[in-house]
């Protein structure tokens, strides 16, 4: 199977090496370098309809990359579009893995990205992919990115974690969440003036098993220095 490695500190590659025959997807322009054995096209993952609805849900392109080790063995190096993290997570048919907007960066093709409804608070809300959103099921390896560092919390029952909503990369699809406004101890009115006068807005609330990765930085407040 596929070998997916980080290498970097900052800004990190995702190193893939792939045996003649083996087959990987990822995002559109992800490709930095390959080796001559390999070959990229642009391919409609999952066909049209998943194809679209991944472009409406997750502002995800429509074509997706297809690299395979056609003539040989061979290495080849994705990156990111926003600078950041990756974090690559074992998806199994007992562990699915939800992702939030703009997340995904490759996958083997053992796994599928397929459309699921968000819940109603994340639907109104945002932030985590509107009524619809992404899921990776099957088996192997998943490559999330994230804007920032990335690092991977463990939710254990009993021990709930809340998360800012623009911080949520991935998440197992097995953990119930909720998403609203953090908890002040002023009831709803307190919670609104404490949200805002805190700079803290919609936060997801997660409990169960399982893990979530989160990204250090804000990607919905992030302005591009403009050149002088």
């Amino acid at each position: 199977m596929p070998t997916f490695t980080v290498t970097g500190d900052v800004d990190p590659f995702l190193h893939v090496n792939l045996r003649k025959g083996e087959r990987i997807f990822c995002e559109s322009d992800a490709m930095v370098m390959m080796e001559e054995p390999l070959q990229v096209k642009g391919r409609m993952h999952g066909g049209f309809g998943r194809a679209l609805l991944r472009r409406l849900a997750n502002d995800e392109s429509f074509f997706q990359q297809e690299i395979e080790a056609v003539s040989g063995d061979g290495d080849c190096l994705l990156s990111p579009a926003m600078p950041g993290g990756v974090a690559i997570l074992d998806v199994t048919p007992e562990s699915p893995f939800t992702l939030s907007d703009s997340s995904f960066l490759a996958a083997e093709s053992s796994v599928q990205i397929n459309p699921r409804l968000n819940t109603v608070g994340g639907g109104f809300f945002g932030g985590t992919g509107g009524f619809v959103i992404m899921e990776a099921v099957g088996q192997g390896k998943l490559a999330v990115s994230g804007f920032g560092s990335i690092f991977t919390l463990d939710v254990t029952h009993g021990r709930d974690i809340v998360i800012d909503n623009n911080h949520a990369v991935a998440w197992s699809s097995s953990l119930v969440y909720e998403v609203g406004m953090p908890r002040t101890g002023g009831g709803f009115f307190g919670s609104i003036v404490n949200s805002a006068t805190s700079g803290e807005g919609l936060v997801i609330r997660f409990r169960g098993q399982g893990k979530v990765v989160i990204c250090s930085r804000n990607k919905t407040i992030f302005r591009p220095q403009q050149s002088h």
